[in-house]
């Protein structure tokens, strides 16, 4: 066993955050590009959270661009790019754009010459502290099937020939894991190196794309991964954004179990019930006795999951593995809840409320694969 630092990654930090979105322009865009560009800072400066926005073009090639953005933190930020309005803003830039990459950083100093602040004025907003990691990104989808076709979903996902992780040097997909709830199918994976490489290869990956193919029929929503505009638009709708993650300190145990627990929010509570989780998986980080090792929270709207990696069997302690240990906590998280939609409804305190709970939000695992040389 091997003693690491402990690691958090959380978008609930409160620092502000600095957007960049670097862009490739097709020849002969630019005046459509500016015209797209335009009707969006228009919009955008209204969107609460928003501070300011730049847009710069490159002094050496003409058709790279880059536009950078100051957010008061990352909330507002996910919430309005993953908004439907966000979606339809942009579709007019899609036409003019040959490639993008999107970077999100929170900002841990800054530098005032012309205009010298307090010091306590200069830390406001400011990341507190250097994070610390292991140099993985989390990214998870979420989207749903036609009821009655989940066994036919199963089987598609969880056989198929896995793609070649090793992108190069130091880009790899480390880990895939897909779980499904009902109808829901999360897929979460884990990158070392550059997300969008990594995305953008797994894609091009012929057994990936028949996969897809091959569950096209039995989506709930109509999808044409051959259309980019189709594909962007899906994608976009199906991000679940990781909104924390954190590891334990303590020294890591020779065997984990992989779960993501599926947690429908009340309507419109699902910032508030993953800032709640997130919280509590901040205390069990620091408890030498949580069977919690590991979690990543994800949310987007009143959809919630939880990915834990854990000791032992989930019940022989539900009430860390659901996250709501301490007094008054199962009472909260009863508040955001949707009981009636995971099927269980009641009083939290009932053990045998409890253990359903658990039982019920336990997602399927449909497949957990892992890099050769992870």
């Amino acid at each position: 066993m091997t003693m690491s630092a402990r690691v958090s990654q959380s978008a609930f930090d409160g620092s502000r955050l600095r957007v960049i979105l670097l862009l490739d322009l097709y020849e002969g865009a630019q005046e459509q590009f500016l015209d797209a560009y335009e009707h969006m800072r228009n919009k955008v400066a209204s969107v609460p959270g928003h501070i300011s926005d730049q847009l710069c073009q490159s002094i050496e090639n003409p058709s790279q661009w880059l536009i950078t953005s100051e957010w008061e933190s990352a909330l507002p930020f996910l919430a309005w790019v993953n908004s439907e309005e966000h979606i339809e803003l942009v579709r007019p830039m899609h036409s003019c754009v040959r490639d993008t990459r999107s970077m999100r950083y929170s900002i841990l100093r800054e530098t005032h010459p012309k205009r010298p602040l307090t010091p306590e004025a200069a830390k406001t907003g400011l990341q507190k502290t250097a994070r610390v990691g292991a140099g993985v990104t989390r990214h998870a989808l979420t989207f749903t099937v036609k009821p009655g076709t989940e066994s036919k979903v199963v089987d598609i996902l969880a056989n198929y020939e896995a793609p070649e992780t090793r992108i190069n040097g130091v880009t790899r997909l480390h880990r895939t894991s897909l779980f499904m709830h009902g109808n829901r199918v999360v897929r979460a994976v884990e990158v070392k190196g550059d997300l969008l490489a990594t995305l953008c290869h797994v894609a091009s990956q012929p057994q990936v794309q028949a996969v897809e193919e091959a569950i096209n029929p039995y989506l709930e929503h109509d999808r044409d991964l051959s259309d980019s505009d189709s594909a962007r638009v899906f994608f976009t709708r199906a991000a679940l954004p990781a909104m924390q993650h954190v590891v334990s300190g303590r020294p890591q145990p020779d065997h984990l179990r992989r779960h993501m627990l599926y947690y429908p929010a009340v309507a419109g509570r699902g910032l508030e019930l993953a800032r709640f989780l997130a919280h509590q998986d901040e205390a069990a980080a620091d408890d030498p006795d949580s069977p919690v090792y590991a979690s990543t929270v994800f949310q987007r709207d009143d959809i919630v999951t939880r990915m834990i990696d854990v000791t032992g069997e989930l019940d022989l302690d539900p009430v860390s593995a659901l996250g709501i240990k301490g007094p008054g906590k199962a009472a909260e998280l009863e508040r955001l809840l949707d009981g009636a939609a995971i099927g269980v409804e009641g009083s939290l305190d009932s053990e045998r409320n409890l253990n359903r709970l658990l039982a019920h939000a336990d997602m399927m695992p449909v497949t957990d694969r892992s890099s050769a040389d992870s």
